[in-house]
């Protein structure tokens, strides 16, 4: 499926670092002409830390594989009921910042908590999504030649433990909450269809770049 110009593909449950690669090698061979995707799914139980991540953001050892991988931040954990979508934005041809994406994430999260009746918000120096401090959405994003790979998660119906073990995002304390604790009942296949949704409302239709200056 075709939408404001994103190739969205619905992957199902996926392994992360075979995933990982491809949304490299994607990016590394993309052209001016290669169409933004945004790739929705979910992981099995995985643990993932940032290029400057602080590997003591893990409390203790567990049998969940931890992957160093080469987007921004700290430690966080993906796990089954909780979706994920991976952004594959050319920057240029939308005509939009680093930061400005963020926030065009941050907001299409928002704008879906609100379609179920939840209100969510931004925090200052913490990206991502919260209600009531306690958060409920990350996000990260890697730009090579002006385009971006990784993406958001929102955690919808899951098993909570595994944040329980670590510092989330790198702030001791955090509390990480779910859709399911304010009742609400949804797939993660629902829930990442509204995001879909708002995310390709929010982002800017794309434009010709001039090859000689892109």
């Amino acid at each position: 499926m075709e939408v404001n110009g994103c190739q969205i593909r619905a992957l199902g449950q996926q392994p992360y670092e075979p995933t990982w690669h491809a949304m490299q090698e994607y990016t590394a061979v993309r052209d001016g002409a290669a169409q933004d995707e945004l790739w929705v799914l979910e992981h099995p139980p995985v643990y993932t830390l940032g290029q400057a991540g602080k590997p003591e953001h893990l409390l203790r050892q567990t049998d969940i594989p931890l992957v160093k991988i080469d987007r921004g931040g700290q430690i966080t954990y993906h796990g089954p009921g909780q979706v994920v979508i991976y952004l594959l934005i050319d920057l240029r041809r939308r005509g939009i910042r680093v930061r400005e994406m963020v926030q065009l994430m941050e907001q299409a999260i928002i704008d879906a908590l609100a379609d179920y009746g939840l209100t969510a918000e931004r925090q200052d120096g913490a990206p991502g999504v919260y209600i009531k401090g306690e958060k409920i959405a990350a996000l990260g994003l890697r730009v090579r030649n002006g385009c971006t790979y990784h993406g958001l998660s929102l955690n919808v119906d899951m098993d909570l433990t595994p944040f329980t073990w670590i510092n989330p995002c790198g702030y001791s304390g955090l509390k990480t909450i779910q859709l399911k604790d304010f009742g609400v009942i949804a797939s993660t296949d629902e829930v990442g269809e509204k995001l879909v949704g708002h995310l390709t409302r929010l982002l800017p239709p794309m434009r010709q770049v001039d090859a000689a200056t892109a």
